[in-house]
């Protein structure tokens, strides 16, 4: 009788490509908006905020805050992203359903030099970042969707 191998999806080599290709495999495959949004909040400076409706806007997809919140979340310490440095608009800490507490992001942007209220609230006009032109091309943004968010946060 034939010893029977146990199989393990991560163990798995379809026997066609065993010597010629070398085969990976993805936990996850990152859509086009959540690399935006990593990349986004990447480059938030030490020392600033965005909210979680910039960072939606600068991806290109207005109105997706919520989605934005719940990509920050599921990272969790995956990878290396500064998510403490987004609030929402109000410039209030709102963080939920993570492993980290509102009082770990107010102490970890307090570390930076913001300075943070007992409610959690901080200047977001302060703060917030305001992304240079160069920033907002390397999304591949339209010309025309930058134009109007330069004219958006120079006011």
């Amino acid at each position: 009788m034939k010893e029977q191998k146990s199989f393990h999806p991560l163990n798995f080599t379809p026997p066609i490509f065993n010597d010629f290709v070398k085969i990976e495999i993805v936990i996850y495959q990152m859509s086009e908006f959540k690399e935006k949004v990593i990349e986004i909040v990447k480059s938030i400076p030490y020392g600033a905020v965005a909210s979680y409706g910039q960072v939606a806007v600068m991806a290109g997809v207005p109105r997706a805050a919520r989605q934005v919140g719940t990509i920050l979340n599921k990272f969790d310490g995956e990878i290396e992203i500064p998510w403490w440095r987004v609030v929402n608009n109000n410039g209030r800490i709102t963080i939920k359903g993570s492993t980290y507490t509102p009082y770990d992001q107010k102490s970890m942007l307090e570390s930076e030099g913001l300075e943070i209220k007992e409610d959690f609230t901080l200047d977001i006009g302060k703060y917030r970042f305001i992304p240079n032109i160069k920033t907002l091309r390397r999304l591949k943004l339209d010309d025309e969707y930058i134009e109007t968010l330069m004219r958006k946060y120079a006011a």
